[in-house]
């Protein structure tokens, strides 16, 4: 039988590196919209960091507020704010200087004038850039547009069932939350990734990690970063190492 490795996770906004490590490894990714948006100091869903002079900074998208259960595909943006201009004019001003500003700029100011009223929509145009940035193809289904049912690990089983997958792989954060009998069940295996964030040259100081992906395209370019993703090092940073296991 031929392996059909899977990731499902939501459309948050302008990811870390860790997630398209995973994609780097996978077959398929799911977009995990049809789930609660997490509209708390918890979630990914509308933000993420950059680095600045001060330290981390938090660029977030302003959304109208939802009602506590509302999915993550029908959250709608707030169009009566200027939050795309201040994220470019904090954006500009913090990596004006980052030895590949000119190159990337262009890819970001592209996103942002990007016209939707979903915040799913707007997620996925970052993520669809970043992917075209670091060189990842992949297919995307919604998990929304699929029949399923379900909570938890028995909605991530049905999920997997209906896109034909036997190997799911997650990141390690999730283990808190994994129940074995439903994947067992279902003949899927469950492979986690263990990420190791690389070093590189950044801005401002001692390396902070974890920041959204663009803080290693600004840094380091285009062709260094997609090295730099798939554990080749570069500029002199520390290699990537991933333990991936199948349970």
């Amino acid at each position: 039988m031929i392996n059909k490795t899977v990731v499902i996770h939501q459309p948050d906004f302008m990811p870390y590196l860790g997630f398209f490590h995973r994609l780097l490894n996978a077959d398929l990714y799911v977009v995990l919209d049809n789930v609660q948006f997490v509209n708390s100091n918890r979630g990914w869903h509308k933000r993420d960091k950059i680095k600045s002079l001060k330290g981390e900074a938090w660029i977030t998208v302003s959304v109208k507020k939802p009602k506590l259960s509302t999915r993550i595909c029908d959250v709608l943006i707030d169009t009566s704010t200027g939050w795309r201009n201040s994220h470019l004019n904090l954006i500009r001003e913090n990596y004006k200087n980052a030895a590949f500003f000119n190159e990337i700029l262009p890819y970001i100011e592209d996103l942002y004038s990007f016209q939707c009223e979903k915040l799913a929509d707007f997620n996925i145009k970052s993520i669809d850039m970043l992917l075209i940035l670091f060189d990842i193809a992949i297919d995307q289904v919604f998990a929304s547009s699929l029949d399923v049912h379900g909570k938890s690990n028995e909605l991530l089983v049905d999920i997997l069932r209906k896109v034909g997958a036997n190997i799911y792989l997650s990141g390690i954060g999730a283990s808190d939350y994994y129940d074995p009998a439903p994947y067992e069940m279902a003949g899927i295996k469950v492979m986690w990734q263990n990420f190791k964030h690389p070093v590189y040259p950044q801005q401002f100081g001692e390396f902070i990690p974890y920041l959204s992906s663009i803080d290693l395209l600004f840094n380091c370019g285009i062709e260094e970063s997609r090295e730099i993703l798939r554990g080749g090092g570069g500029g002199g940073g520390k290699k990537l190492f991933n333990f991936l296991f199948l349970i």
